[in-house]
């Protein structure tokens, strides 16, 4: 089953690349006749930066995927291996693909602007300000979903920050021998891969060892600096040699799951249609699974790394197929690899109430180890426990440090309406630093309060709803500036998604949200539930009145001949 499974992705993802993707290139997007990319024309050496497609491919990749692929599809297995996997397979393809693909498009073709800026310019200046809102309250869920998810990987194994600081250390060695001597990408590319060996063995030999809480700390530093630094100085070499982890990851994982021919003894196709998913409550698969299931099938955020790093660095549009389209579909497949090892070889039995016992990315590293071990003998179970941990750490921080990035762009973007009025307060949340600042306190803060289980669907349910609205804004955009022929291409996947993750953060703040204020024994435990229930709560809230907002616009302004 593994090998059938295995094969049977690759056939898809490579058949609606060059069939489908190619297809959206030449006849929607018609990227032949495209003017001269921003990167090149507003070219500024901090975030105007042209880069080659494989560079940016990494960065992009990295950025967009963090622990998404393989957090969620490991929690979606309690419903069994097959309902999850095909919601990866059929979002991925017709909602995931061309929501990144044609949002990365869109904002090249809008000089690198923000997917708000394109949806104030598509839908209105209302729906502008309230995707903003939008952003911001998904940049604080990220942080807090991530951060929780890197602290817990850090706190449980000391080789993995000590591995992951020496792989940074390696991404700046890189960079420069690639931005600033002869040796350019090529040779860069040999001294990084010795470096990401190098840094692996000295995590083995030189773990750090310290609590939860410290680990956010550390989080919390790292991201305001990493944010604020030259993307090219940290974020784009790491995120390339993250490409390699990638690239080693789905090798070794690929080759592992067709060579086992193994059949899914641990998990069964189905378990039940509300199995114990989010927050230990019974968790409907129908409209819950996007809030669960989110990188790996689809993501709003997404978007906004194309329109936030990846647009403002294409060195060509005709290269977004490949970044674009070609980065969501890898990550279907890296999705798929995890359901594959823990179906094959996970090591958690389903319990009562078809609850699975161990932790959703324990689950992964676990049985990815186990399933590259058996399959590739030469590469040991210790080995492939800690690349597996430094991976999904490695990607979830380089989530982290772009969001953190976002976050800043985005607050320096709302002040500007302030700029004349209040100068001083303008200049002050201008300031990089502050910006940064922001998003990583309020992030991190809320990671402290919770655990993934809870934080993991608010963020998903925030990511899904904002994949609903670009998919929606770039259907306005297919339609009345492109090829008006393929708009429902566009538009059925938008709506359909609309409704069920409207319904699905529904359902959260009516079973959910209610279960963070039920009395606990200890008190600290008790305030920290308090205080999540509340932001969370508030957030979706929130978010659903501006969903409501979003929606009115759109169809205000589907049938006009110009968006107001």
């Amino acid at each position: 089953m593994s090998t059938l499974i295995a094969l049977l992705a690759l056939v898809i993802y490579f058949g609606f690349y060059f069939l489908y993707g190619r297809t959206i290139r030449d006849k929607v997007l018609k990227s032949q006749e495209a003017p001269q990319a921003p990167s090149k024309r507003l070219s500024d050496g901090v975030d105007y930066v042209p880069t080659s497609k494989y560079v940016l491919f990494g960065h992009h990749f990295a950025s967009i995927a963090g622990a998404g692929p393989i957090t969620g599809p490991a929690m979606a297995v309690a419903w069994g291996w097959l309902p999850g996997l095909l919601w990866i397979w059929l979002g991925n393809i017709f909602i995931g693909s061309i929501h990144d693909y044609l949002s990365l498009t869109a904002s090249v073709r809008y000089d690198g602007r923000s997917m708000q800026f394109v949806a104030q310019d598509l839908i209105g200046k209302k729906a502008g300000k309230a995707f903003s809102w939008f952003i911001l309250f998904l940049c604080i869920l990220v942080v807090a979903a991530f951060g929780d998810i890197v602290a817990g990987q850090f706190a449980a194994d000391g080789r993995v920050f000590s591995a992951f600081f020496f792989f940074c250390v390696a991404a700046i060695i890189t960079g420069y021998f690639m931005y600033h001597t002869k040796l350019g990408i090529g040779g860069g590319s040999i001294i990084g891969i010795v470096l990401i060996i190098l840094a692996f063995w000295l995590g083995e030999i030189l773990p750090i060892n310290a609590s939860k809480d410290t680990w956010f700390i550390v989080i919390f530093v790292y991201i305001v600096i990493a944010s604020a630094l030259p993307v090219n100085f940290l974020l784009q070499p790491r995120d390339y040699l993250n490409s390699f982890l990638l690239y080693f990851g789905l090798l070794v994982g690929g080759l592992a799951a067709i060579i086992a021919v193994k059949g899914f003894d641990s998990l069964p196709a189905t378990t039940s249609f509300s199995a114990v998913v989010i927050g230990g409550k019974p968790t409907p698969f129908w409209p819950a699974v996007p809030l669960v299931i989110a990188c790996g099938a689809l993501s709003g955020f997404h978007a906004l790394v194309a329109s936030g790093t990846s647009s403002k660095q294409l060195r060509d549009e005709k290269d977004a197929l490949f970044v674009g389209y070609g980065a969501m579909l890898t990550e279907g497949f890296l999705s798929t690899i995890v359901v594959i090892s823990i179906a094959a070889f996970g090591i958690a039995a389903m319990g009562e109430g078809n609850v699975l016992k161990t932790a959703a990315l324990n689950r992964f590293v676990l049985s990815y180890g186990t399933m590259v071990s058996t399959a590739l003998p030469f590469l040991t179970p210790s080995f492939m426990k800690l690349f597996a941990a430094v991976w999904v750490s490695s990607f979830a921080l380089t989530t982290l440090d772009t969001t953190n990035r976002l976050g800043r762009y985005l607050v320096q973007e709302m002040v500007l309406p302030i700029k004349e009025k209040s100068p001083g307060v303008y200049n002050t949340f201008n300031n990089k630093w502050v910006a940064s600042l922001i998003i990583a306190f309020f992030g991190v803060g809320l990671a402290w309060t919770g655990n993934y289980t809870v934080l993991w669907p608010a963020f998903s349910g925030a990511n899904q709803l904002i994949a609903s609205i670009v998919m929606l804004t770039v259907a306005v955009w297919v339609k009345k500036k492109l090829n008006p022929a393929y708009t429902l291409v566009v538009l059925i996947p938008a709506i359909f998604l609309w409704v069920t993750v409207t319904a699905g953060i529904i359902w959260y703040e009516i079973v959910i949200v209610p279960s963070f204020f039920a009395t606990v024994a200890n008190a600290a435990a008790q305030a920290k539930n308090y205080t999540t229930g509340v932001v969370v709560g508030a957030i979706n809230i929130f978010m659903l009145v501006l969903n409501f907002i979003m929606i009115v616009a759109f169809f205000r302004n589907w049938n006009t001949k110009q968006a107001s």
